[in-house]
């Protein structure tokens, strides 16, 4: 999904596809730098502290101790858990970057499905600015899969662009 035009519209930033089986972290010039699964293991205790995210998360799906949850924090392509969600993609961006964020933040892209509402939305860009983000570019998934397939905006002709992923399934026709 992540191809040079794709990259180049979101200038020196970093474009994240949050999925919700599977996250890709991809930056301009380096391409995808990171394909992760989209889970976080809580204690569940008093203060729900995150142990691990993402691989490391799922090896302990069906194998964690007392107290202990592995989490999805993505479902239906949405946020259904926000403070986890803002974790993971902070951990996402660390590891991108191999350092924290900083305090400028980053340039973040993120795609989403078509169908989300406002408040959805609004739950997203709070995760992603909670996480160091500087500024937030929501793109809709289809969008995101023309752009990466080579797909011109300025394209006269209509194009139909399926995106398929672990929860959800947009198809637009573009033109």
């Amino acid at each position: 999904m992540f191809s040079k035009r794709l990259m180049e519209a979101l200038g020196g930033g970093i474009a994240i596809d949050l999925g919700t089986v599977n996250t890709l972290v991809a930056i301009r010039g380096r391409g995808i730098v990171l394909r992760e699964p989209t889970v976080v293991a809580v204690n569940m205790g008093h203060k729900r502290e995150i142990l691990c995210v993402g691989g490391e998360a799922m090896q302990l799906l069906g194998r964690s101790p007392g107290g202990v949850n592995v989490c999805y924090p993505i479902r239906d392509g949405v946020i259904c858990d926000a403070p986890l969600c803002e974790a993971m993609l902070k951990h996402y961006i660390q590891q991108a970057l191999g350092r924290k964020a900083g305090p400028l933040g980053v340039r973040l892209m993120l795609c989403l499905p078509m169908c989300v509402t406002d408040i959805e939305r609004r739950a997203l860009l709070e995760a992603a600015k909670g996480a160091g983000a500087r500024t937030v570019l929501l793109m809709e998934e289809p969008v995101a899969a023309a752009l990466g397939a080579g797909i011109s905006p300025q394209d006269t002709l209509g194009n139909m662009v399926v995106d398929i992923g672990g929860g959800t399934t947009d198809a637009a026709v573009l033109a």
